[in-house]
């Protein structure tokens, strides 16, 4: 049986780069989100003695494990206990789970990561998607919601989830306090259950500005996703977790996601509960891995956000993760004497005439009319080990070779396509 579906598209773009250097050929690589940072060295002995850890054990994770990841959510102002927790191969199989577990349609904020919609289409609900803020992404705006909302219910469907991300892939930016407030309330006024993804939250560039979690404004309803993927470039080790709300229907939720889960992955690997229980007690050394992550990322995302807007892109200024997501629409008229018209012709455009590979904005739920696409910065911090620990290890990181040369190739490129 076959769904007629494609490979998710950014995976399929950082295979194609891949076969590209692979060959010789020399590219920037912005498509695909994934920071390209080493293993931080304490979890190399972590896992190692995590390796006796072979039994399959609890579904949704063992309860040592559990009880780290309520810890974590406790210290930012979400009392949780160990009960409210599942873990699993990454935050992926979870926002999965959530969908087959819970019914109703789904509403998302446009545009948004490239599997959010997907999933949905997999779980056999509609899809709706409502424009984001002028300020931020990674939340529908307020009144675009409630409109969609009572359309679609008006055309007979029965959108019931709101899938939130805080910060947002593919912005680059963190919704504010007011914003967040005003999506929990609505969700409150029409019964939604929330999908708050948080696996950005601990890469906020500024360790002031305030995160406020939807769970802490609509605690009944919010359930929370994150994972190791982005903060600590854990990807390929797959650990993720979530949080379900206390109370009878975040314990339904839950039930219902284990239940997928003990037919879909039977439960996290011995060995990443290990890591996940070191990682989520967040001992100093983490805490200090994070915050230089954080700043790396928010540095090298601005440097490109500079250079886009340089040559008159509009763009938000990027606040949490490693994204930007910038907007050619000023120079329409220049792009379409090169035949650039839409976010497909543009990916095709910058990769062919400059090296450039970016993730168009059509994949993301975008307008595919619109000159919008998303840039992955943190795929800039060199090719090898040991170039990106020098890279995060550096207080300047925009004066290293293999960090200036990427950057610079970014700004001629967009001054080239804009002249």
């Amino acid at each position: 049986m076959t769904t007629g579906q494609a490979i998710s598209p950014n995976l399929a773009l950082d295979d194609y780069v891949a076969r590209r250097r692979a060959a010789g050929d020399d590219l920037v690589h912005l498509g695909f989100g994934e920071a390209r940072l080493p293993v931080p060295e304490p979890l190399h002995r972590i896992l190692t003695r995590g390796a006796r850890r072979n039994a399959y054990g609890p579904v949704a994770g063992a309860p040592a494990a559990r009880e780290a990841v309520a810890g974590y959510f406790g210290r930012r102002r979400l009392p949780t206990a160990a009960e409210q927790v599942v873990l699993a191969p990454g935050s992926k199989p979870l926002l999965m789970a959530i969908g087959l577990a819970v019914p109703g349609d789904v509403l998302l904020p446009r545009p948004c990561w490239n599997s959010y919609a997907p999933q949905a289409r997999l779980a056999g609900k509609h899809v709706f998607g409502v424009p984001i803020p002028e300020e931020c992404g990674g939340v529908p705006e307020p009144a675009a919601l409630r409109r969609t909302l009572h359309a679609a219910r008006a055309a007979g469907h029965d959108p019931r989830i709101v899938v939130l991300t805080l910060p947002d892939n593919p912005t680059g930016t963190l919704a504010p306090p007011g914003l967040i407030r005003e999506i929990g309330a609505l969700a409150e006024e029409e019964d939604l259950l929330i999908v708050s993804d948080e696996i950005y939250r601990d890469l906020v560039h500024d360790p002031a500005r305030p995160v406020l979690s939807p769970a802490e404004v609509a605690p009944a309803r919010t359930v929370v996703t994150t994972g190791l993927s982005k903060s600590l470039a854990l990807g390929g080790w797959r650990i993720g977790a979530a949080r379900f709300p206390a109370g009878p229907r975040g314990e339904a939720v839950r039930d219902g996601v284990v239940s997928v889960a003990s037919d879909m992955w039977s439960t996290l690997a011995g060995p990443m509960q290990e890591v996940a229980e070191y990682v989520y007690d967040e001992p100093a050394d983490i805490r200090r891995e994070l915050a230089a992550r954080a700043r790396l990322h928010g540095t090298v995302a601005r440097a490109v956000y500079d250079a886009v807007t340089a040559v008159g892109a509009r763009c938000r200024p990027p606040t949490g993760g490693f994204y930007v997501y910038p907007d050619l629409e000023p120079l329409r008229e220049r792009l379409a004497s090169r035949a650039v018209t839409d976010s497909a012709s543009l990916h095709r455009h910058l990769l062919a005439e400059y090296g450039v590979v970016v993730l168009a904005g059509h994949h993301l739920g975008d307008d595919p009319g619109a000159l919008r696409f998303k840039a992955a910065t943190s795929m800039l911090y060199g090719h090898t080990a040991e170039e990106q620990r020098e890279t995060l290890a550096a207080a300047d990181p925009l004066g290293l070779p293999q960090v200036r040369r990427q950057v610079d190739w970014i700004a001629q490129s967009f001054a080239k396509l804009a002249g």
